[in-house]
């Protein structure tokens, strides 16, 4: 039972086509012995009331996990912001947390951090901010922005940064930790992470 005043809802965006992973389903990648997906589960569960996946294919596969799936309204591909508005219609949360399904170094610690920041100062939108850039997929942001989302899409945007910053939000500063925001898109990131995964538990060993 969570003894926070908002409730929040969190959402593990895998809705992308990955053209740059040869097409495949990028959450049910095989990542150091488990899919992607796992590890956006395990980071983002503790710290929210219920989560979800956002998918557009292999929903069944995605239902094992143990979450609500939700597509995209439509079959276009229309990005991140697709799979946030139609998770903001399943949920009956104050806030939903996004993470992209292709991040395995973000931890509940990390999606901790945004959950605080929201308590002491509540926006519209927080954003992740390794010290450098943005990751405007690492977010938090107030669930009545549903109708605002919607038709900003409807009108033929997709980019979440123009979005998001029409709205009350604030960065959330990761610079001590900015590996964590890494993310795969080809095979090669992927390989070279596992690499560099196994030769740190080498080490600690």
């Amino acid at each position: 039972m969570s003894l926070r005043s908002i409730k929040i809802t969190g959402v593990v965006l895998a809705g992308g086509l990955a053209r740059r992973m040869g097409g495949g389903d990028k959450g049910l990648i095989d990542f150091a012995g488990r899919p992607l997906i796992h590890y956006a589960l395990s980071a983002i569960r503790p710290v929210v009331d219920d989560a979800m996946i956002n998918a557009n294919r292999n929903h069944d596969k995605y239902r094992e996990f143990g979450c609500p799936v939700v597509a995209d309204r439509n079959r276009s591909f229309d990005g991140p912001l697709a799979g946030i508005l139609s998770a903001m219609a399943r949920s009956d949360a104050d806030y939903l947390l996004t993470v992209p399904c292709d991040c395995p170094l973000i931890d509940s610690a990390i999606l901790g951090r945004m959950v605080a920041a929201i308590e002491m100062e509540p926006l519209d939108c927080l954003v992740a901010d390794d010290g450098e850039r943005l990751h405007p997929v690492v977010m938090l942001l107030d669930r009545r922005l549903e109708d605002d989302l919607g038709a900003y899409l409807d009108s033929g945007e997709r980019k979440i940064d123009r979005w998001f910053m029409r709205h009350r939000w604030k960065p959330v500063d990761f610079s001590d930790r900015p590996g964590v925001f890494r993310n795969i898109n080809t095979p090669e990131e992927l390989a070279a992470l596992e690499h560099e995964l196994s030769s740190w538990r080498e080490t600690e060993c």
